[in-house]
This record gives C-alpha cells, structure tokens and sequence, in this order.
C-alpha cells in the first residue's frame, strides 16, 4: 500500500522525537568525542571514523564523502527508503500519533499500528497469567526450584515477573480468549499458541515450564523463555519470531540494565536468561544476555550506545559450545576492537562454572574482582590455542603456531602486533631467551605471509577488484538459480578454498543462504555435503531466491537492491548459465588463479627481500671451521653445499614456492579453458 501523504504535524513530531544519536547509533557504532560523536561512515568504503553526529544540532556530516543530514535523511539514504516510509516508520517506533490529509488512508494506517498494540497487550495479558500461576498449588514445584534450587528471594522473582505455564494443554488459551476475550489467531501470532496439524484447533505453546518474560527498551513484553521442569527437550524453548519479537534485536534483561551500563561504562554479556537474574540479584545489573542466538552485531551497537568507551565483557560458559559462542561474538566486532571503536574484553570463570554457579559458591565481591581484571579478546584467543597443547610434542607446537599465526595475522603492523609476538615468543620458548629471539622473528615472517595471504591489496593488480566482483557474483547466481547443482557447487568451493568470498554483501549473501540451509537440513549434513560425503539432492528443494528476499527485506532491505541483480536475474545472465557447471568450473578458476598470483608476487617480493649467501663465504667460513676443529676424512664438496643450501634455505624455498605456484597457474589456465580433467588436479 503506498504511504498517505502525512500531516505536516505528524512529520514535525517525529522530527523532535527521533534522537539522531540514537537514530544512527542503531546502524553504526558511535564513540563519545567531545561534546560530540564519532563513528566509521556507512555511505562509503570507510575503514576510520571520519562521520560525526551532533547532538546539539542533530546533525550528522562525514567529511570523506560529504554525506549529512538530519535522522530522516540517514535513515532515507541507509536504508534506501522514500521520506514517507521513513517518517511512519518512526512514528512506529516511537509511538506518536500518524495524521493523513486523506481520512480513510489514516484509517487504514492506524489499524497496522494497532495490531502491534493489540499483541503486546495479548503478552503482558499472558505474562499476568503465568505470574499469577506460579503462587497456585499446581505451580508448587516450579515456585520450589525458584526459591530453593536458584536460590531467588521474593524481591528477584517480583522484579523479573517469573512465572509458570502449567501442565495443561489450552490453559492459558481458554483464559485468554474466555476472560480477556482475545481470539486464538491473535494469539498464534504472538507466539503463545500453536495451530494443531490438519487444522484441528490450538494448543498452548509452553507447558509446564518455569516463565521468564522478555521486554524491549521500552520495558514492553515481547516474548517468554520457558525453561523444563521434567527434563523434556529443548531445555529452553524461546517464543518464535513476530511482529513484536526479532531475537537479534534485542538482549535479555537490557531494560533495566541500560543505567548501569552508563554509569559503569561497561556491560557484561552472559549466555542464559538465569545467569543474568542471578548477576542482577547480586548486585551486578550492567549485565544482559543474548536470546539463544549468537551474539549479533545489532545487539552490539545496543550496547555501545549505552556506554560511552563502548567496553563490553563476554562472560559466557566454560564448555565448547560457550567457546565457539564467544568466537562468534568476538567474530562480529573484531575490526571494531581493532580499530578501537570499543574495547572487547572476556572473562573466563575458573573451574568452568556459569556466573550463577559462581556466584553462589563465591559471591559478587569475588565476581567483580574477576570482571576487573578480565582479558582482552585477543589475550583470550591465544589462551585458547596453548590450551591443553603439550608444545615439547612437536605436532602440538606445530598446532599452536598456526593457531597463533592466524589470530596475530589480524592486527596491522604496529606496536601492538610487536608487543605480542615477543609475548607469545616468549611463552612458546618456555622461558628461554635466545630461543624466544628466533622464534618472534620466525613468527613474524609467517604473520606477514598470513596478513597478506587472500587479504592483501598492495599485491593487487588493477582490474583485479573488478574480476573478483563479477567472478564471485557469477558463482552465488549460479547456486541461487541452478538448484539442481547447489551440493557440486559447494563441494567445489570447500576443494578450492573460496567458501570466503571476498565482498561484503557476497559474504553476507552466503552466511544468509547457509542459515536457511542449515535450519532445513541441519549444520552436519551441510558439512557433510560440502566434504563430498553426503549427495545434497535436498538443496534442490529449497526456494532460495523467495526464501532470501523475504528475509532480507525484514533484516537488511538496503542490501536487497544490491543483490536484487543475483536474485532476480536478467534475461542474458540466465541464458549464460546454460552450461552450470563448465561455467562453475571456469569462474572458480578464475578466482583461484587471482589468488595464485597473488601469491607470485608476494613470493618474488619476499624472494627479492633475502640476502643471498656466495659460495666464496660458505668456502670461507668452512675453512674457518676447519682451523678451528680439525676434521679427518671430510667430503669437502658435500658441506659446501650443505652449508650453501642451510644458509640460504629461506631463498631457496620461495624460488620452489614460486616454481609450484606459476605451475598451478597453468593447470588452472587449462580449468578456465574448459580442458579440466578430474584427472591432473595439481596441488596449490
């Protein structure tokens, strides 16, 4: 429905309301300077802070790229949207009254507005509910593991609205739609009933399950957490997804914590919804929690925009699945932190116990001194790749240096990449000092390879930029629209390493069509598709194309009219893909070869770099030797050469790097070519 030509008052009213620090602090990680803000410009390929936003002129200007205006023209330019889809937008999100010139337009706006309205009555209905169940005899055993095995007073369960969903199957439907009066599809779409299959009615989507409700900023509930009291799976089970609920959007518990994280500048992200009861019960309320998701990059500008040095702590668990929770988390801000846009701290509990664990066997005082002096991200990282290595085993050293080298090979060149090269030198040598020299200097050579390796762009040829563009945009159309092709296509991505793509909104694109794939087939079969081990004729069933504009459009539409020419194809990009996988074959050529040579010239440069030793000084200081420590019987021409070959390994090495490297070019040329054969595949 096209939007209403709105009353002026109506524009004027979101004008005032609509913050442009809040407004921009939503899509872009602001940092306090001054009486003012900074962050890294969204409208350009920007990689320092160059836009500044004013609050007292509410105001935003980058002065890379001249872009600037008030909240609705950031909002208009981020988000590729019309003045009128901006201004009712905002009028949603803060509630303010939508005038039109045009009566029956308005009319029919106010009832979009109000379906929002009528399911967050239906929640806060549902939640008065469950409160109200916990303090009845069938709410005994719930109220027992509240008070008794959490240990929460009176005060924590009134505060959070705990509560419980009795053992019933339409008990909180009949209450709602007999007394409150509220039909069954309102309540579907709240996520508090389920359809019965075959169309047989309704049934109570949590049951016999500890209540936690979830608020948005505005302290409106927007969901539940039910937590099992009979050990039935899953342990937790969150409301679905609605009109008033995105998990990404929001963190548990950050209703109320929002003022502690100001006033501490610091907030504390935890896993569980109890872990952060807890936290708040003792004392510790800068602490939220994530909502059975990863840790997304939306709920982390939230966070920054509560605290002003944009310091955050990841207090997950101990076990694997809280390690690769907390990869991720740190996965989604690492450049930031990088670049100082926020200090990423973490903080590991000892005896791999969650904060609610720890608090009861400790107290806060303990936790808080814990948090105080809580590792930087990186110092994490590398404490979990020495984690249980025996480095006197050389596999397990071996192990503990590439893990090493790829999270060193992140930071830029700068004194704090020196700093903990000669700090994990150090712990790799175990103590001793001349060892410790080689083993930084050897480190660093490979962290230069590593930062260089499908990153660099100084080894970049022009046009190059332009070729991966097309090469890689051609491989996701192919996935998107060949269906029947999708498991050979991933299996040759995982062959030839080039599941990265190297553009933003390619990765984005590709990490999208992988969650949709793995909700439908699961994240093993997905694996195992890609290592050749499992066929994937299920790929074929998903519609791709559909499936990603519905989800895009709700999550990210200013990326839907840059990938709009990979979903929707034209006429001539379809009749290219008559042949998929000669195509598929080619292009992915293409893009390895790019890499190859890219490889090339960092060999010849590092090549170039080395300080070759003649056999005139091995002779002498073979001689040299000799005067020293007279030996008998010794093959002088052996050792020269011995020596030559010792003295000038690392040349010597890059010249057979190069060799290999320029003959898997011209196997790949072969690729491109079309005389692939499955027969000669020569290794990078």
């Amino acid at each position: 429905m096209p939007v209403p030509r709105l009353h002026p008052r109506t524009i004027e009213a979101v004008k005032e309301r609509a913050d442009i620090v809040d407004v921009v602090g939503e899509h872009v990680v602001l940092k306090k300077k001054g009486r003012e803000f900074v962050g890294i410009c969204p409208f350009h390929d920007d990689s320092k802070p160059s836009m500044t936003v004013s609050p007292a002129k509410q105001f935003y200007y980058c002065f890379s790229c001249g872009a600037g205006g008030n909240s609705i023209k950031f909002l208009m330019e981020f988000q590729r949207q019309s003045f009128g889809d901006v201004v009712l937008e905002l009028a949603r999100k803060y509630q303010l009254p939508v005038e039109t010139v045009e009566g029956p337009q308005q009319e029919r706006l106010r009832q979009q507005l109000s379906r929002r309205d009528k399911l967050h009555r239906a929640l806060a209905l549902a939640a008065g509910w469950f409160r109200g169940q916990l303090r009845t005899p069938v709410g005994a055993s719930a109220l027992n593991y509240l008070t008794e095995k959490r240990g929460l007073s009176e005060v924590t369960l009134e505060s959070f609205g705990l509560g419980y969903a009795p053992e019933q199957w339409d008990g909180l439907l009949k209450h709602l739609q007999q007394v409150e009066g509220l039909s069954a599809e309102l309540l579907e779409a709240a996520g508090l009933v389920v359809a019965r299959k075959g169309g047989g009615g309704f049934y109570d989507r949590f049951r016999h399950r500890v209540m936690v409700p979830i608020h948005d900023r505005q302290g409106r509930v927007i969901g539940f957490g039910g937590r099992s009291l009979d050990g039935s799976e899953p342990k937790y089970l969150n409301s679905p997804e609605t009109d008033v609920f995105e998990k990404g959007k929001h963190l548990f518990g950050l209703d109320r914590a929002a003022n502690a994280i100001r006033k501490d500048d610091r907030a504390v992200v935890v896993e569980g919804y109890f872990d952060v009861i807890a936290l708040h019960a003792a004392g510790v309320t800068n602490s939220v929690a994530s909502l059975g998701t990863a840790l997304s990059s939306q709920q982390i500008t939230q966070i920054c925009r509560c605290s002003e040095g944009k310091r955050i702590v990841l207090n997950f668990d101990a076990d694997g699945a809280g390690v690769r929770a907390a990869n991720r988390a740190i996965g989604e801000v690492e450049q930031l932190a990088l670049q100082g846009q926020l200090e990423l701290r973490v903080l590991p509990l000892p005896s791999g116990k969650d904060p609610d664990e720890f608090l009861k066997d400790h107290g806060a005082g303990d936790y808080r001194a814990l948090l105080d002096q809580s590792p930087l991200w990186l110092d994490w990282q590398i404490q979990q790749v020495l984690e249980g290595r025996d480095l006197s085993q050389a596999d397990q050293f071996q192990q503990a240096v590439s893990g090493l080298v790829a999270l060193l090979g992140k930071l830029p060149q700068s004194a704090v990449r020196t700093h903990y090269l000669q700090q994990v030198a150090e712990r790799l040598s175990g103590g001793q000092g001349r060892l410790a020299l080689q083993l930084e200097e050897d480190l660093r050579q490979q962290v230069k390879g590593q930062r260089w390796h499908g990153r660099s762009s100084r080894h970049e040829q022009p046009g190059e930029a332009s070729q991966r563009e097309r090469s890689e945009a051609e491989i996701l159309r192919l996935y998107l629209h060949c269906s029947n092709h999708r498991a050979a296509i991933r299996r040759e991505l995982r062959q030839r390493e080039l599941e990265d793509f190297a553009l933003q909104h390619h990765r984005l694109l590709w990490a999208a069509i992988t969650d949709l794939e793995e909700t439908n087939l699961g994240a093993g079969r997905l694996e195992a598709i890609s290592r050749g081990t499992d066929s994937g004729h299920d790929l074929e069933d998903i519609e791709l194309p559909r499936l990603l504009t519905d989800q895009l459009l709700l999550e990210n539409s200013a990326l839907v009219a840059r990938l709009t020419p990979l979903l929707e194809p034209g006429e001539v990009h379809l009749a290219a893909m008559a042949k998929p996988l000669l195509q598929l074959r080619g292009t992915a050529a293409a893009l390895e070869r790019q890499k190859s040579l890219k490889r090339c010239r960092h060999l010849l440069e590092a090549w170039g770099g080395q300080r070759l030793e003649t056999l005139e000084r091995c002779i002498a200081a073979l001689i040299q030797e000799e005067r020293q420590q007279p030996t008998e019987s010794v093959d002088m021409e052996k050792r020269i050469e011995a020596m030559f070959e010792e003295l000038n390994s690392d040349a010597l090495r890059f010249q057979a790097l190069y060799y290999s490297e320029r003959k898997h070019i011209g196997h790949l040329d072969q690729q491109r070519c079309g005389g692939f054969s499955g027969q000669d595949v020569i290794p990078a």
